[in-house]
């Protein structure tokens, strides 16, 4: 068979043929787009990764329902509040693994073919992979401010030295750095965000002149 040739008409009207791919090229070209499958495995043990959590989550859930029944009388309102935000921790993780699996398996391998699905995702509609980064950047700033939340709640029993408290150890140096590295986290989901923003305004620039 006859390799066939391909022409591609540009903005300004102009026909460019390009030469055709020899047999080799095109089966390199093949091969290594079906090797996305590979992928295929890594988002399956992202879901038995999930199921892990679902565990952890009702046995974490059971220990806080235990404690109340038994010891609810003596149990101070900052343990009750601390188990709660493990809770929602693991619950924001579980929706960035989520996030991970439908919006990483949709942009690198695969569509999901969810067109018209009740239950569709509001992102999945126009996810891409500067959408994906930005929303794993602001689930992670998630993450990051229930764990921080969990040291202020701490730090508020600190011991007269300013070493320990009732729930744990906390110096005010690593008080600091987790308030620090919180910011970065911050930092960079807006330049993330606002990468994605000139993107778009570059792309549409582009689109609006070839027209």
């Amino acid at each position: 068979m006859t390799p066939t040739s391909y022409t591609e008409t540009t903005g300004r009207n102009t026909t460019i043929e390009t030469p055709p791919q020899n047999p080799w090229a095109r089966s390199i070209a093949s091969l290594i787009f079906v090797s996305r499958w590979l992928q295929a495995p890594l988002y399956i043990g992202l879901i038995v990764a999930q199921i892990v959590y679902v565990v952890v989550f009702m046995i974490e859930l059971w220990h806080l329902i235990s404690e109340v029944v038994l010891h609810g009388a003596d149990l101070e309102e900052s343990v009750i509040m601390l188990s709660v935000l493990g809770l929602i921790d693991v619950v924001m993780i579980a929706n960035l693994l989520i996030m991970v699996i439908i919006g990483g398996y949709e942009t690198f391998v695969s569509r999901i073919n969810t067109d018209g699905h009740p239950d569709e995702p509001e992102w999945l509609s126009h996810v891409n992979a500067n959408v994906l980064k930005v929303k794993l950047a602001m689930a992670i700033i998630g993450i990051s401010s229930i764990h921080l939340l969990k040291t202020f709640i701490a730090v508020g029993d600190m011991d007269s030295d300013g070493t320990k408290t009732e729930i744990g150890s906390y110096t005010p140096t690593g008080v600091l750095w987790q308030v620090v590295i919180h910011l970065v986290f911050i930092v960079s989901a807006l330049a993330l965000a606002w990468i994605d923003k000139m993107s778009q305004s570059t792309a549409k620039a582009t689109h609006d002149a070839a027209h």
